[in-house]
């Protein structure tokens, strides 16, 4: 038990809240388009199979979503586990703290890497035929701190894929919905990432490593965040509108900007005391409510 607590903690499994609401809105719009409006079928009752399918290929997009951040956080641990090392923030993280050795991390990483690709093959071809991009989309964010300050781009980017990745899991096509979805994630997840990395500007500049806060020092990179927030915000209001979508939608668009906003507001250049608040505490509340209420919305309008 001891040991599963460690992995956990080294993959920080609870952050897992932050995508994975995206992922199920993305599921529910391909339930949608695919099950009721490209094949008409009238009511789940008449039909046990949709039903049975739904579920499965829901199991199986959850399982993917965790295998494919275990996989990423992992592997993100092993490769900056000498910088982690020296970093007086993250030296107690698990390798340097010799709790969990590198070459297990590693084998961690492995393991997680074919459970997605498993998971992948039994949902469709076109999941398993996407499932490389993707791990080297998220593979190759651990990377990007050693070269350039987009960085926070790229995990946003690696996160952005979980609501077309299971809209793509139920319907294997490409929608423009459920990838405005995944655009949402993207500046949603860059900038609160900037925000944690408020943290390591010193440490980053000192040890040449590329952040956002390291480039443009902590005002300009705050002021950068607010506007990647913006932008998420101005997206999720143009999608509520151009999609007729149900007050349901407008009510969980509203808690989901305010708490964009109120991330916002408790950290400053000069005080970053409330940052794992901004970060962990209001992004999983705002995930896990905006998610609830786009779902409600949808199958409201079906």
């Amino acid at each position: 038990m001891r040991k599963i607590k460690n992995y956990l903690s080294l993959i920080k499994f609870s952050h897992s809240i932050f995508a994975l609401p995206f992922a199920i809105i993305g599921f529910v719009l391909g339930v949608k388009d695919y099950e009721f409006v490209g094949h008409g079928v009238a009511s789940i009752e008449h039909h046990p199979y949709f039903l049975t399918n739904s579920l499965i290929k829901l199991v199986l997009v959850i399982v993917c979503m965790i295998s494919a951040r275990s996989a990423a956080m992992a592997f993100n641990r092993y490769l900056d586990r000498n910088i982690d090392a020296i970093n007086p923030r993250t030296k107690i993280r698990e390798i340097p703290a010799g709790i969990i050795t590198p070459k297990n991390a590693l084998l961690f990483t492995i393991v997680s890497c074919i459970v997605f690709l498993i998971s992948c093959f039994f949902i469709n071809n076109m999941a398993l035929a996407l499932a490389p991009v993707a791990l080297f989309v998220i593979l190759f964010y651990s990377y990007t701190k050693r070269f350039t300050a987009l960085c926070h781009l790229v995990l946003g980017l690696g996160l952005s894929l979980a609501p077309i990745g299971a809209y793509i899991a139920v319907t294997a096509k490409f929608e423009i919905l459920p990838i405005l979805f995944s655009f949402v994630v993207l500046f949603w997840v860059s900038g609160f990432d900037i925000i944690y990395a408020l943290q390591d500007e010193v440490f980053d500049k000192e040890n040449q490593l590329h952040s956002i806060p390291a480039f443009m020092g902590k005002k300009n990179a705050l002021t950068f965040s607010r506007l990647l927030h913006l932008a998420c915000a101005a997206l999720i209001i143009y999608i509520g509108y151009n999609f007729n979508f149900h007050l349901m939608y407008w009510i969980g668009a509203l808690i989901f900007i305010i708490m964009l906003f109120y991330q916002q507001s408790i950290v400053s250049p000069s005080d970053l005391s409330k940052v794992n608040i901004a970060f962990m505490t209001s992004n999983g509340i705002a995930s896990i409510v905006f998610a609830v209420f786009v779902i409600t919305a949808i199958i409201l309008n079906i």
